[in-house]
This record gives C-alpha cells, structure tokens and sequence, in this order.
C-alpha cells in the first residue's frame, strides 16, 4: 500500500493511493476488562463508520460492560467479534492484561510508563518481549507539548459534580442542610446535561438564600488553566457563581454574598515565588522551579472552601500544600459572634480538596492514595496523619478519583475518539512487526511510540534509566527499613497497622486468606503491601515470605503459632503475638533460643494488659516492702460463677479463667494465699455457654461434615446428630430433645431457639462445630446502629505492709470501642502488640527466647504508651489496720 500526507493546522490529512492487494487494514477496539467502572471506549460508532466507509475493516470485541451499545457499533459498519488477531492496530482506553496481549501489534491506549510506575513495568516487558509497538495517548502533543488527546475536560466536568455531591455530605456530617445535597455523583446521570440541570436546581436555591448563614461565603479555587480546570469550570457556572481575582479572594470569604458562590482561577504567577527575592519570572521557573516556591499556603488557602487540582507535579517543583501547611489550616476558626446551637459553625475554612489530576503524592503532598468511584470520599486528618473511609469526623474531605470520564461514559468516548480520529489512519496503515524507521509517521504519532521492534525508542529510553535509579534507591532504603510480616487481617489487624505505620521506615506486609479486608487495608495504609493466602495451607511460601522480613507478627488462631514460631526460628526472624504461651510453643523454647531470636507471646489484653497492671502493682508493692497475701478467689470455671458489683450500673459476673495458679511463679508471689484470673460477662453469660457446652456445641475437634467440601448441613441436621435423634426431625420433637439434654433448663433452651440453632439455616463451613457457632453467632449478633463494645478489667491485689497493716489495690481499665474506628477489644489487643513489636524492631526488647510481660522492661514503657492511645486505667485503695 502506497500512502502520504500533509500536515494541516499541525494535523495530518491523508492523500492516499490505495492497493489493497489480498486484504483491508484492520483495526479492533479491544475490550476494557481492568476496572468495573471502565465503561469508556477510544472510538464512538460515528467514528467506526467514517472508517468503514474509508475501506476499513474494524472489530469490536463484545462487552456488556461498554456504555455504548454494541448494535450502535453494528448500525456503523463494525463487526462484534472475539478474535481480533486480524487486527493490525488494537485501540483501547486503559492498558490490557499481560496475557491478552497479541506480539507483533499494533496497541494504543494509556499506559502509565512513561514515569516508570512500578505496577505497570511487567506490562511494559511483557510488550517488549513480544515486540509489540506501543501508542501512548499521553505522549501525543502538538509542537508546544500539549495534548492532543485527552479525556481532559470530562475528568474536570465529572470531578466538579462529584465534589458539590460531597460537600453536600461533608456539610451534613457538620449539622447543615444545604442544597448541594440535592446533587448526586456524576455517573447517576444520563449525561451531562442532566447533571448540570441538577447543580442549577442547587444554585437557584443558593440564589435564594437557603445556604445556612453560618458556614459563611463558599469559595471554590480552581488550579491550570487547561482542558481539565476548564471543564470543572464549566460545571461550575451552572451555580450562581461570581470568579474574582485571587488577591480578592480573602475578602469575600468573609464578607460575600452568601446567595452565590466565588471562584477563583490560580495561574503560577499567582502563587509562585522565587525563594531569595520573592519574584515570579516565568523563564527562569522553567530553567529552575527548584529556586521557587509556592505561598498557595499562606496566600490562597486559608480563604478557600473547596480546592479543585487540576495541575500535575514534576520533581523539584514547588507543591501547593504539605501535611504541615494541612495541620495549619484546620486550626478552628473562631467568630466573634460564637456558635449557636444549631447552627455550628465550621471547624475550618478549608473543607475539601479535589485533586482531579489524581496524581499521588504530588502537588498536594498528603493524597497518597486515589479514592474510587465505589468508595469516592475520604477524610485526611492532618493532625494524626491518617486517612480515614468517612465524610465525618476531623480533617479534610478528599476526592480524588483517577478514572473520572468513567463517570460520563458516552459523552467522554465521543469527545476523545473527536481527538483521536485524525491520527488513526497513520496509526492503522502500518504493521507492527516493520521497523519503525520505515514508518511515514507526523511527529505527534511517532514521538508517542513508546516501544517497538523489543526495544524501548529512543526517546523513552530513559525509563529503564529511571527503573534501574529507582529499583538501586529501594535497595539502599531497604537497607536502612525495617519489614514486617503481619499474619491476619482481622478486626485487631486495624490498630497494629495504624500504629506500625506511623513510622515510614517500617515496610509491612499482610498475609491473609480474607480478599475483601486486604484490599481495604493496603487501601487505607500507603506502606502495606498485601498477599492473599492461606497460611496454614501453604508452609512453603510461609517460610519465603518469613524469610524476608524482620519481625513477624501473628493475628493467626493460637492454634496456628507453633507452625508460625518453626518458620521463624527455622529463618533466625523475630516474633509477636497476642495469645497465650500454650505448652505447644512451651516446647520450642531451646529452639528459639537456640535461633537467638525473641518470641513474645500473652501481648494482648487477657492476656497481656492484665499481666503488666498486676507486675506493676506487684513490683511496686516489693518495692516497699510490702508482701501478696491474696488474689481474690473464685471456683471451678463455668460452674462457679460470682456475681460482680463493683462497676456502677453494669450487671456482670465473673468466673476463673484458666488455671490461674501457674502464675505464682511468673509473678513472683508464691506465698499468696489465694491467686484467681477471672473473665467477666454479662449476667447469664455463664449460664447459657454451659448449655452450649451440654450440647456439644464447644467441641474444638476437628468436625469433617462441617468441611467446606462436603454437603452443607443445617443446624436442624446437625443438632438431631448431637442430640442422638435421626434426621429429618419434626421440630417439637428436637426441641423436646434438646431441652432434655439441657436437664430442662429454660432459659439454655430460649439461647438456642433464639440463635436458630433448631431451624433450617445452613452451618457455616468450619474445621469444628465451636468454629462454626462462633460464625454464626458473629452474623447473629452485629452491633446495631450507635452501638459499640466495652473493655471492663478489675485487678484487686491484697497487700501487707512491713508495718501490719493491710491494703486492698483496685485497679480498673475501662475502654470503649468507638462508633465509626476501632472497637475497644481490637485497641485493647492491637496497640499493645504493636507497641511490643516496635520495642522489637527498635531493640528496646532485646532478651532472647519466650517472653511474656512481665517484667518492668516491658510493661513499663508499654504501659505508658497505650495511655497515649487513649487505654487508660485507673487505681484506688482501702487501708485495714
């Protein structure tokens, strides 16, 4: 085939001689399969049928996901078909699966390469490999390196709506009504006119006067000037809107008019300073952006509402805010006026930040992770640092969704394929496997050739520069960072990683077999990488995942420590955990010595908390002389139950815990008479697990039919086979059954009927028929709305004094969980853990071998910290002569 062309107004227009000997180019449009949301396709049906009617053959792969439907496709000449091998050039939006590439292609989609970003290098060897050659939209500029292709104004559309939406929660979670709640997110549109019908509907009402007068004048600052601010301008007009300079900016948040809303356009000049003279000069910027910086902070920010980003960060460029500048600007602001009840003011000025160009740890220095269109909302508390899935509570509302034309499907392919269209015919008129040499590209397809022919062109070569830079600095910060391995992802794992994380030399991994909670852990915490697995299940790639860290911390079931511990001592890595020190891991004790490592075990609450307030107690007592004459007593386990009224208003009773008499020794109080360690509960707790127990239902063995392999089993079915009756059983008859085995005690059989462990509801899959009521009573038994649990613990120590007389310790720790965080128990087990893992990693603990807390090493400093997590217990005593 024979081809040339011209370039018009920077644009090529083909002049074509065409011989198409045995066959037609042909191009595919390749399904999107990466995200759930991607709806979006590079080309719209107007555009396939410009192309069909040019002599093209083109194939769209059926997808049910597309917001364009496949007839339209159809109606315009393409063909919906799987295979497009035939292809010679393969269109998509975002980047294909590794294995679904096809060598020797032509591909053109977003590749996110150019910066060497990590999580797509594989996918870029993977082209290399097959020499494919690789189109990236984001490199296709025109001579004064602008884009010519985008999605641009529709991310700055689709940003803008997604905003008002939040703000309208952000308010609400504030105590205001305000007519931004009327404005949903943008994908529950048709199309954009709609949606700005929605936001006019909002801003008619605002032109009335229905914005709550306390929150003040709203002003929003939009940053660039390009396709993106543009378009979230253009949304923005549909409120009654007034754009003022940004040296106004000040004055009318405080004394606008709070019947429209105020923008502001922020350009460089606005806010960007040479550092030795406080002058902005354009040319020297670009020469040197290192010798500027910006006063966005200082100049800017403090009379902003809602920031709308639209700009990119390069290295050694100066960023619009920082974490300290975040912490500044939630400092409360205070009218002269005051709050009235009812109608609070607001914590700060500065409410919410959408950062439309979603580029993470950027410009805006603390959005070090993309929100999502499932979850597009979160809160970033500058003061602790954390970034939390709410619009409640502290800090700072962010948005920063990194696929936003998603969002607006049909009309965003459209405008893009407007874009694209011109370049296509360049692109599909030439075969992947030629050199690109004999290429007659315009230079805005040939400088976005990113690879071809296996090799990387030539202006890209510096992206294996960049990955050999960057892979040589993790080495050399590895060298200096501390690795952990936490096993579990579970309720306690929340408190641990929020603490660990905290200090950014310490990299941890997550192994778990729970999906759902790993990927909302890495989500939440920047430096946690994740591993889907079953630990028990898979020794070996324990062991490898063991011998690459530091420290391991197990959430595990107790029952799983001693494999873990063998990994451990088998690879010389330290270990912590929050169970008892069982006589399993009892007898890996010259082992772990012999390993030299330390093995920390009883680092929770009970036990853990417990041990460390009774040792401090304790070692205070021996300090002046004073003798441990008594424990309080108690009896044999569930059968010797004491009723407890020592806490105000709560109903509890107590029964002993274990065998507590092994602890003389640990605690160094042989000569007390008495020593008990109790667990308290709710009144009737005791009575109600004793029928579990009557009935079978506390067996830890292994249960075969409950296994996830064989046929599920209701609790009728199951409890007929506990109770000794065969199945099916007419329920009177099991209820007569097992009220029987429960000796005719009411209030056991009310438990079990309540639970509907006599009903048809499946066993859920369990190794034991206690693991499978623990399930089920865990979906049984959610908390309800606003309710939380409580830590309730009582130490009482006898004391005698050298000079006769007698004292009684009280010492009480009480934690509540908190509605929307952490429950108390996941604190009370978490922080401990990962405070004592810390002193590990920190060599505050350097004794070798089975540790438990109980020496003043330990438990002092532990002790200390958890206050500062909020964990605070308290102490009285009572003097007899």
């Amino acid at each position: 085939m024979l081809r040339a062309f011209s370039h018009t107004n920077g644009r090529c227009a083909f002049h074509q001689a065409k011989c198409w000997h045995h066959r037609k180019s042909v191009l595919a449009i390749r399904r999107e399969d990466v995200n759930a949301w991607e709806r979006r396709a590079p080309l719209a049906p107007k555009h396939v049928k410009e192309l069909t009617q040019m002599g093209y053959k083109v194939l769209v792969q059926p997808s049910n996901r597309r917001a364009i439907h496949e007839k339209d496709y159809v109606k315009a000449g393409g063909i919906i078909q799987e295979d497009i091998s035939e292809a010679s050039l393969i269109v998509g939006v975002k980047r294909p699966p590794e294995d679904k590439l096809i060598p020797k292609k032509n591909y053109a989609f977003f590749s996110h390469t150019i910066k060497a970003q990590e999580a797509n290098m594989p996918l870029l060897d993977e082209i290399l490999r097959q020499e494919i050659r690789l189109f990236d939209y984001e490199k296709m500029v025109d001579h004064k390196g602008m884009r010519v292709v985008a999605f641009g104004k529709w991310a700055g559309v689709a940003g803008m709506i997604n905003i008002l939406h939040g703000l309208g929660l952000r308010f609400l979670a504030l105590g205001h009504h305000t007519p931004f709640m009327h404005i949903g997110m943008a994908h529950n549109y048709r199309n954009s006119s709609q949606a700005v019908q929605a936001v006019r509907d909002a801003g008619y009402e605002i032109s009335l006067g229905l914005m709550p007068k306390s929150v003040g004048p709203l002003t929003f600052v939009f940053t660039g000037t390009g396709n993106v601010s543009k378009g979230a301008q253009e949304m923005f007009n549909a409120l009654p809107c007034e754009f003022v300079e940004p040296h106004e900016l000040k004055e009318v948040s405080r004394s606008g008019d709070l019947k429209k809303v105020y923008g502001t356009v922020l350009s460089r000049h606005h806010h960007l300073v040479r550092k030795r003279d406080g002058l902005y000069d354009p040319a020297d910027y670009d020469k040197h952006p290192e010798l500027y910086t910006s006063r966005f902070n200082t100049d800017i920010a403090p009379y902003t509402t809602c920031l709308i980003n639209g700009i990119y960060w390069e290295q050694h460029t100066p960023r619009l805010l920082s974490r300290q500048d975040a912490q500044k600007l939630l400092v409360p602001v205070k009218s002269a006026a005051g709050p009235t009840e009812g109608c609070p003011e607001l914590p700060h000025k500065l409410l919410a930040i959408c950062d439309i160009s979603a580029d993470t740890g950027g410009s805006i220095e603390f959005m070090t992770e993309c929100t999502t269109i499932d979850s597009p909302f979160c809160m970033y508390d500058a003061d602790q640092h954390i970034i939390h899935d709410s619009v409640e509570g502290s800090g700072i509302l962010m948005c920063s969704i990194d696929n936003l034309p998603a969002q607006l499907p049909i009309e965003a392919t459209e405008y893009f394929g407007d874009l694209l269209f011109p370049y296509i015919e360049e692109m599909l008129l030439s075969e992947g496997s030629e050199p690109l040499e004999s290429q007659n590209y315009s230079s805005v397809v040939r400088d976005a050739v990113i690879a071809s022919n296996g090799s990387l062109t030539a202006k890209y070569e510096y992206i294996q520069k960049l990955r050999e830079s960057r892979e040589y600095a993790q080495s050399l910060k590895m060298g200096n960072k501390k690795r952990v391995l936490l096993l579990g992802s579970g309720y306690v794992s929340g408190p641990v990683l929020e603490y660990l994380t905290r200090d950014s030399n310490i990299d941890i991994t997550v192994a778990s077999v729970m999906k759902e909670q790993l990927e909302q852990l890495t989500k939440k915490y920047s430096n946690v990488t994740s591993v889907h697995m079953d630990v028990i299940k898979h020794e070996e790639k324990l062991s490898t995942l063991v011998k690459k860290h530091d420290l391991v911390i197990s959430l595990l079931p107790y029952s799983a420590h001693p494999l873990v511990a063998k990994k451990c001592i088998d690879n010389k890595v330290n270990l912590v955990t929050a169970s008892y020190l069982t006589p399993a891991m009892k007898e890996l004790q010259e082992s772990v010595e012999a390993a030299g490592i330390t093995v920390i075990s009883e680092m929770g609450l009970d036990p853990g908390l417990d041990h460390m307030l009774a040792m401090e107690c304790i070692d205070k007592a021996k300090e002046v002389g004073a003798t441990i004459i008594n424990i309080p007593a108690g009896g044999a386990l569930l059968d010797s139950v004491t009723p407890m009224d020592f806490f105000p208003g709560l109903n509890l009773e107590g029964f002993p815990n274990r065998d507590s008499t092994k602890y003389a020794e640990p605690y160094g109080i042989q000569n007390a008479h008495t020593l008990l360690r109790g667990t308290l509960r709710y009144k009737g707790y005791s009575k109600t697990m004793g029928g579990f127990v009557k009935l079978g239902l506390i067996n830890p063995d292994p249960y075969p039919l409950l296994s996830s392999t064989t046929p599920p089993l209701t609790w009728k079915e199951l409890m007929c086979k506990l109770v000794g009756i065969k199945p099916p059983a007419e329920y009177h008859v099991l209820k007569e059954a097992v009220f029987s085995k429960l000796e005719k005690d009411k209030s056991q059989l009310e438990a079990v009927e309540w639970l509907g462990l006599l009903g048809d509801e499946p066993v859920p899959a369990a190794d034991s028929i206690v693991g499978a009521l623990a399930k089920h009573m865990e979906m049984k038994l959610p908390f309800g709305t606003g309710e939380r649990d409580m830590i309730v613990m009582r130490n009482e120590i006898g004391l005698r004094h050298p000079s006769g007389h007698l004292e009684d310790k009280f010492i009480d720790l009480v934690v509540y969980g908190d509605n929307k965080g952490y429950s108390a128990m996941a604190k009370t087990v978490g922080y401990p853990t990962a405070i004592a893992a810390k002193m590990v990693l920190d060599g505050e603990i350097d004794a070798k071998g089975m540790v438990i807390p109980l020496t003043k090493n330990v438990y002092g400093p532990i002790l200390e910290r958890v206050r500062a997590e909020g964990i605070v217990y308290s102490t009285h005593s009572v003097i007899k002569q």
